[in-house]
């Protein structure tokens, strides 16, 4: 028998889909015929329509942002410990969606999908996608479900990017921006450690210029890979040393290449895990559109210029361990509100556990949330 349900759960829920058949032309160039887009929603929208909240994803995550599947009990979403009754996003007071977004691997249209040119999967050919064409899509998601502005719009890392490109994209539509563990734009080190991570799918023998499907094989080499270099600077330094230090799988040095240390061990099978249900062609898509966000590329560079479009109020958090995103890069998100006298609260948390950090269940990071969306008027 299962074990029941926590009270602060939103319980089992049930992904859905909505169809979308006019065209979207993204920003790339290329248009993408109708698409699907895979969502969940938690609580109930109210009758004036004002207490929705979208939840905007990472690199790996997708629209199961919390509860359970009925047949998958283990299955929990991936920012249960955020959303639900009671919690810092209160599903009780707010309706939250969750989506995956275009060109993902858990059920909107993406490169596994039948292309309608042909009958045959995307693949390789598949559109590259950007955070501003994932923010149109998720605009249509919005008027199928009713909601013309969003209380807030919230997301850690790659997903706030989209909640910063919301107030840019819609700046009507959107009355509060959370953005946590994030940047304005990729640094030269991340551009470079995405590269690599793609340089490892595209070598390996299985991709076949990302038309693996038809050949049956996965790149699941190279898949394992990124994912291995990539969890590697989710993590900090500390926390590394902390859960894993110098330990000894086995007690004893084997002086081969096998695995000597248990944090080989721990990012092997991390990898290994990856490798069996993401996939290759999304991942280099998703890596893209983080290093193509720059909103201030089209104002010389200047983000101050580019942010006086948006007229939302700011939650912007940072974590102090976070090398990949470091709290400097959220000082100058919040410097650029100030130069336009938006509405910003900003947050630096003393934290050990690195970019992973928004995931956590630190307190002061939670009830910080908590009291946020409880000032939120509906």
């Amino acid at each position: 028998m299962n074990a029941p349900l926590p009270m602060d759960s939103v319980g089992i829920v049930t992904p859905q889909k909505a169809r979308f058949a006019e065209p979207l032309a993204l920003k790339g160039g290329a248009t993408l015929p109708g698409f699907e887009l895979a969502y969940e929603t938690y609580g109930t929208l109210n009758a004036a329509r004002s207490n929705a909240v979208l939840v905007c994803h990472a690199l790996n995550a997708a629209h199961h942002v919390a509860g359970v599947y009925a047949d998958e009990p283990e299955n929990v979403g991936w920012w249960d410990n955020m959303v639900g009754p009671g919690k810092p996003l209160d599903t009780n007071r707010f309706f939250v969606v969750g989506v995956n977004n275009l060109g993902g691997c858990h059920g909107s249209t993406g490169p596994m999908s039948a292309n309608p040119a042909t009958g045959k999967q995307w693949g390789g050919d598949f559109p590259v996608v950007t955070v501003e064409d994932w923010v149109q899509a998720q605009a249509r998601l919005a008027d199928h479900l009713g909601i013309e502005t969003f209380a807030a719009v919230m997301g850690g890392s790659l997903g706030a990017m989209q909640a910063m490109q919301w107030t840019l994209s819609f700046p009507d539509r959107i009355r509060h921006s959370l953005v946590i563990a994030s940047t304005p734009k990729l640094s030269a080190q991340n551009i470079a450690f995405n590269e690599v991570a793609r340089q490892a799918i595209t070598t390996d023998p299985d991709f076949h210029g990302g038309h693996y499907y038809g050949h049956g094989v996965v790149p699941r080499t190279g898949l394992r890979l990124a994912r291995m270099l990539g969890h590697i600077t989710y993590l900090s330094d500390d926390a590394m040393m902390e859960k894993f230090g110098r330990t000894l799988r086995s007690g004893t040095l084997g002086f081969n290449f096998d695995i000597d240390f248990e944090i080989e061990s721990y990012l092997r099978y991390q990898g290994d895990k990856f490798s069996t249900y993401f996939d290759a062609n999304t991942y280099l898509r998703i890596t893209k559109a983080l290093d193509y966000f720059d909103p201030a590329a089209a104002f010389d560079g200047n983000l101050s210029k580019a942010m006086a479009r948006a007229k939302a109020a700011f939650l912007v958090i940072s974590f102090s361990s976070d090398w990949r995103f470091a709290p400097a890069r959220s000082r100058e998100i919040v410097r650029a509100l100030l130069d336009n006298r938006r509405v910003v609260s900003y947050l630096e948390i003393d934290a050990p556990h690195g970019h992973d950090a928004f995931l956590m269940d630190d307190a002061r990071y939670m009830n910080a949330v908590r009291a946020y969306f409880g000032n939120i008027d509906l």
